[in-house]
């Protein structure tokens, strides 16, 4: 195995950890923020890291389809590319390509589709998706895989595993391994304990540096989620990291700590502040609601970044109202800022074994939700 991952600690089945690359060092628990196109959106690179994160995510799918992977290789690899010196995670483009929907046709082989930027057509197979990741010059890889719909009957979902188990198979064996490299698996079968239980059997036989758990946060609900992976996690190789794709709200992450993952990512926080959503210690607000226009306050009063610090609610609502950038810019600097608190908060309670209280505290400050100036 080339990627080096250690655990520093745990508390009861949350663990403390710490994933080395070739592009330095991620503190586990962590969370990953989006920059699907070569960037994360409204952010500097270096905007990113001042939240604290030490690794963010690209995609195979977009990237492959501008600018192409030949071309950022050309140029110096993604990290060149996009000025991002840290460590990158790609995802392996399966959950974009399985979403177009009528414009992807699937086999056993792999892919072909439609591009939606131009029609063009294209094919994937989990060499070639191997193939870009390392023209992207990425970190960790991740597996071509079939993401399962959902609903979905459990004959379907055991079909469409079985699938991505054999892309896994394929994947690993086009992988190339280099000092600082690694390829994660991704654990499939939907809600269906027996599927993801013969999925993570599949994939540790194969042999990986990491295992995602893939095709959760799709529909299923909170409790059907945590249900999946309390059956699932335990079963995963313990000297591994656990990367669990596409989560998601604080809450989520939170109770996915709790049992046992290490890494995480999503949308959320990029996307709430392009959407006047801001993620605070008492749970989410809307910037663009009246009652903010007047209010001096900070977003949160205990948060440091720039948006707190230096601007009031009423001014962020001014912003939005006024459909300004720096809106989008200041909003999504605090919620990445809020996302890597509450991994700083989550790992320091795992080192100092009071996990339990802090969830407890995170929790009540939830339920209290914002309260309005007098």
């Amino acid at each position: 195995m080339s990627l080096f991952f250690e655990l520093l600690g745990s508390d009861g089945l949350a663990r403390r950890g710490r994933i080395t690359t070739a592009h330095g060092t991620v503190e586990t628990p962590a969370f990953m923020p989006v920059g699907t196109a070569g960037t994360v959106k409204a952010m500097l690179p270096q905007s990113v890291a001042e939240t604290g994160a030490e690794i963010v995510l690209g995609n195979t799918f977009h990237l492959m389809l501008r600018p192409g992977a030949e071309r950022v290789a050309a140029l110096g690899g993604l990290h060149k590319f996009m000025n991002w010196p840290g460590p990158i995670l790609t995802d392996s483009g399966g959950f974009q390509v399985m979403s177009l929907k009528e414009l992807r046709k699937l086999d056993a082989d792999g892919v072909t589709f439609r591009s939606p930027l131009d029609g063009s057509e294209h094919r994937l197979t989990p060499e070639r998706s191997i193939e870009i990741q390392r023209l992207l010059d990425a970190d960790i890889t991740m597996s071509f895989d079939e993401c399962t719909t959902w609903p979905v009957e459990e004959a379907a979902a055991a079909a469409s595993m079985r699938l991505s188990m054999k892309w896994a198979e394929r994947g690993k064996r086009a992988f190339t391994e280099r000092p600082g490299y690694g390829l994660f698996g991704i654990v499939q079968g939907s809600v269906f304990s027996a599927l993801r239980a013969e999925s993570v059997k599949a994939l540790a036989a194969i042999g990986f540096d990491g295992y995602a758990i893939g095709g959760l946060a799709v529909g299923e609900g909170q409790e059907m989620m945590l249900a999946t992976l309390d059956t699932t996690v335990p079963q995963l190789p313990a000297d591994r990291p656990r990367y669990l794709m596409g989560v998601g709200r604080p809450a989520d992450i939170v109770g996915a700590v709790r049992r046992g993952i290490d890494m995480f990512d999503c949308v959320m926080p990029t996307r709430g502040g392009r959407t006047a959503q801001a993620f605070t210690r008492r749970g989410e607000l809307n910037l663009r609601n009246a009652r903010h226009r007047d209010d001096p306050r900070p977003i949160d009063e205990r948060c440091a970044c720039p948006a707190c610090a230096h601007h009031s609610r009423a001014y962020l609502h001014h912003l939005i109202r006024s459909e300004e950038i720096l809106a989008s810019m200041l909003l999504t600097w605090h919620n990445l800022h809020y996302y890597q608190d509450i991994m700083r908060g989550l790992r320091g309670a795992i080192e100092g074994n009071s996990l339990g209280h802090w969830i407890a505290a995170f929790a009540s400050e939830q339920d209290r939700g914002d309260i309005p100036p007098l």
